[in-house]
């Protein structure tokens, strides 16, 4: 039997809206499946993040920790009603309270009889910008105190705002120790420092005790001489005298006269006694050379003439040298100015000095000594022929202990003590390399004492 066409497509219908309704209800499904695997891999992922920023947050917790454990300063933090929120291990080191027994406690406890003001200036603190910095008695657990060098800095929360103070101190005996520490090394270093000084001082003049010895030996032989010879001439004198007493006849005093040479003693007197007194006088000015140089005396300031101090300086810088430099001079035949003469000599033997040390291995030996009068000023060159000095080492080259010697050979300070008795007497010394080769040391003096600056430190 054949079904109605109109029933027969009815069913079909119906069979077709089964079918899309079961295939719609299978995609949602699916859908919901996909939702879920979404929202689970977010909670996952937002919880590996949680691991990590707990343990980001643990690791931070543990640095702050550990920072705070190894202040040896004394930590308070507190709010802005000055409520004591947390201390450090160093301040229950110091106290002997725990931290658990001051948390939530007025920071006023803390002072006794100090708690007014400190609480008046916290307050104060935290309405400005400036630090508190003081002493003041902290109470410890046993019932006594200790005073304590604070310093106070505002806290702020995440929003920028004052949330409370950070309180740091330490215990003044300990300050008070280091300072006394500090005070002693200071003390200790200047001391040594001056035992260099005097010690390269010395080592400079050991340079010069041949060349000296030399100078010495001549007036010294001189006067020996002159005192030998007049020795003779006393006991002619003597035994005239006596023949005098003994004998008043003219005849006879004459041939005593003629015999004793007794004119040409009294010719010869006059020269020989000016030339002890010119030799001793020489000696005098050696060894007052020295005492200057290697003194601590302080040298009053006295005209004298550059030119022959120059000349001098120049004379000692060689002394000890085995080959001497060609030496030339462009000087005036003389110039006067007021100061202290030991200490320019001091200063003109060392670049001297410095200068024949630079030429030891140079093909050209020769030292130049300009001198150029200006206005209120003079001004001394001291040029070598040597290879110059090095551009990096312009900068450092009157600093103490620096040398381009072999170790054994130099301390390096010798220019370093120039520099600064170039200062000393107002004036400066300044280095630079000539553009044809070699160094040029220039010293700048006053021509009149310059007036001490009074506050300087030595």
């Amino acid at each position: 039997m054949v079904e109605h066409p109109g029933r027969l497509l009815h069913r079909i219908g119906l069979e077709e809206g089964r079918v899309q309704q079961e295939i719609s209800s299978e995609s949602a499904w699916i859908e919901v499946i996909h939702k879920m695997d979404a929202v689970y891999a977010d909670l996952v992922h937002y919880q590996v993040e949680l691991e990590q920023k707990n343990a980001e947050l643990e690791q931070a917790q543990q640095f702050i920790h550990g920072v705070l454990s190894s202040m040896t300063d004394v930590l308070i933090v507190c709010d802005h009603e000055s409520t004591i929120l947390e201390v450090n291990k160093a301040f229950e080191s110091v106290t002997g309270f725990k931290a658990e027994a001051l948390t939530g406690c007025p920071l006023g406890d803390l002072f006794g009889e100090d708690a007014n003001l400190m609480q008046k200036v916290y307050v104060e603190h935290l309405n400005s910008d400036s630090l508190m910095d003081c002493e003041i008695n902290i109470h410890c657990a046993d019932g006594s105190s200790t005073p304590l060098a604070m310093n106070c800095s505002r806290r702020f929360d995440a929003k920028g705002k004052v949330a409370g103070a950070v309180i740091v101190g330490r215990p003044v005996g300990e300050l008070r120790r280091a300072y006394q520490s500090l005070r002693q090394a200071h003390q200790h270093l200047q001391k040594t420092q001056q035992q260099l000084l005097q010690s390269e001082k010395m080592a400079s003049l050991g340079r010069l005790v041949a060349g000296v010895a030399h100078e010495l030996n001549n007036p010294i032989s001189v006067i020996f001489g002159n005192m030998h010879v007049l020795k003779g001439y006393g006991k002619r004198l003597t035994a005239y005298i006596e023949q005098v007493n003994e004998d008043d006849t003219s005849i006879a005093l004459s041939e005593a006269r003629k015999t004793l040479k007794i004119d040409h003693i009294l010719e010869d007197m006059q020269p020989l006694i000016e030339g002890s007194l010119e030799g001793a006088e020489r000696v005098s000015n050696i060894v007052q050379d020295l005492r200057r140089y290697s003194g601590n005396q302080r040298e009053m300031p006295l005209q004298f003439d550059l030119v022959v101090t120059i000349r001098k300086a120049v004379q000692w810088g060689l002394k000890a040298v085995s080959v001497e430099p060609d030496t030339v001079f462009h000087m005036p035949a003389e110039y006067s100015i007021v100061g202290c003469k030991g200490q320019v000599h001091q200063i003109l033997v060392n670049l001297v000095q410095n200068a024949v040390d630079a030429m030891s291995n140079s093909p050209v030996r020769r030292l130049e000594i300009r001198l150029e009068a200006g206005e209120g000023t003079a001004r001394i060159f001291v040029r070598d022929h040597g290879p110059g000095i090095k551009k990096g080492d312009l900068v450092k080259i009157f600093d103490p202990f620096y040398t381009s010697k072999p170790v054994g050979e130099g301390t390096g300070l010798g220019l370093y003590i120039s520099y600064g008795l170039a200062q000393e007497l107002g004036g400066s010394l300044q280095v630079q390399n000539a553009s044809d080769g070699g160094a040029i040391f220039i010293l700048e003096l006053p021509t009149q004492p310059v007036p001490e600056r009074g506050g300087a430190g030595d």
